[in-house]
């Protein structure tokens, strides 16, 4: 797999409604369908759209992630 991302870019007009249309390259590298529910955030001035993802992807996330012993005090707990 490439490290380096596909980059589509577009200009796109918000209605009256102040909806917009996502345009079809993007709609389909994303492999959007019509009623999929995406997940809207506006992150230092500029809005991002992702897909949401089921919680079974995170499974393995942390595989192999060597914890230090000193990491969590363990008298901090009653």
């Amino acid at each position: 797999m490439s490290t380096l991302q596909k980059i589509l870019k577009t200009r796109v007009k918000v209605s009256p409604k102040f909806q917009i249309v996502i345009p079809k390259p993007i709609r389909q590298e994303m492999k959007l369908e019509a009623g999929q529910e995406l997940f809207m955030y506006l992150y230092e001035g500029k809005l991002h759209v992702d897909t949401i993802r089921p919680i079974t992807e995170l499974r393995g996330i942390a595989k192999g992630i060597d914890w230090k012993k000193d990491y969590r005090d363990r008298n901090d707990r009653f």
